[in-house]
């Protein structure tokens, strides 16, 4: 065997070890990827639940097909208690009814018949609510009147009868007889002539 082909193949031989010795030492001295923890899950957004509104209960009598008691909630309106009645019959007169009026708890709506005639003094066919025998049936309530009786009454006229009637439809029922000055086109002097005429 020629000695200087062998020395040669060592020589290449012993290259090859070494270079595959390098290359394991540094791949095996290379530092791990470290794991990164997924993010944590967001906390789900709880809502409190909307607070359910107060329950009310009115009588719906006259010319309806389920007259009854109806339950109502907080903020209903005579339409409200006239639909869970059935709607008006065919031929009832519901004019005089205040369709977007809020109805209060215990009060009674006549449909298209009059009101007895203890209460009918002061209050309107279809929105009768009783009398408290102290002196204010003749007196006009301020919550079921319609234009035409507030019209009536000395210094109103048609005009500020309207503005009446619209600031209930607007602000929902009055509260108390003081609440009459809110209404535009009442002053003081108009006020005083009207506050013993009316009622809430």
């Amino acid at each position: 065997m020629d000695p200087g082909r062998s020395g040669l193949l060592a020589i290449v031989l012993i290259g090859l070890v070494v270079a595959c010795a390098l290359t394991f030492t540094v791949w095996t001295a290379q530092p791990e990827a470290e794991s990164v923890p997924p993010p944590p899950l967001a906390a789900p957004v709880l809502t409190a639940p909307a607070p359910t509104p107060e329950a009310l209960v009115v009588s719906v009598v006259g010319l309806v097909p389920k007259p009854g008691l109806i339950t109502l909630h907080t903020g209903d309106r005579v339409a409200d208690a006239l639909q869970g009645a059935g709607g008006a019959l065919p031929g009832a007169d519901i004019s005089a009814l205040n369709l977007a009026r809020k109805v209060s708890d215990g009060e009674q709506l006549y449909v298209g018949v009059p009101p007895p005639p203890e209460l009918a003094t002061g209050s309107p066919v279809g929105s009768a609510r009783g009398t408290s025998g102290n002196g204010n049936d003749s007196k006009i309530d301020l919550n079921t009147a319609t234009e035409e009786q507030f019209d009536e009454l000395p210094g109103v006229g048609e005009v500020t009868a309207k503005r009446i009637v619209q600031w209930r439809t607007e602000n929902g029922r009055f509260a108390s007889v003081e609440q009459l000055r809110e209404v535009d086109g009442i002053g003081d002097t108009r006020f005083s002539r009207l506050r013993e005429l009316v009622r809430v």
